[in-house]
């Protein structure tokens, strides 16, 4: 295995984010973890290729919100990061809404 180390640098800050995830397409069973104002990162045993749009419902308490995105990377056996198309102002409302609880959850 290789043990080059690599640095992401992100532009928008992610959060842990356990939600339930549907994406159009998959049969099996899918949760989101991680949550940034750009995309997700979806854990699956199965992620779709590289490149692959996809349409995902994310549920996270009491509210939920359909996205569509594109598989940005992938990680054989563990999931996938999807980044976000661009998001109507409903779409935009409810991830910040989530987005604002977790940074919250942080202080």
């Amino acid at each position: 295995m290789n043990d080059t180390t690599y640095t992401v640098a992100r532009s928008t800050p992610r959060f842990a984010f356990i939600a339930e995830a549907e994406i159009s397409g998959m049969r099996d069973s899918a949760r989101v973890s991680e949550l940034s104002a750009r995309g997700c990162y979806i854990d699956s045993i199965n992620p779709l290729p590289k490149g692959t749009d996809v349409r995902i419902r994310i549920r996270y308490g009491c509210s939920s919100c359909e996205f569509t995105g594109t598989v940005l990377y992938t990680h054989t056996g563990f999931g996938m990061g999807v980044v976000f198309a661009e998001l109507s102002p409903e779409q935009r409302s409810t991830l910040d809404v989530w987005l604002d609880e977790l940074a919250r959850k942080l202080v």
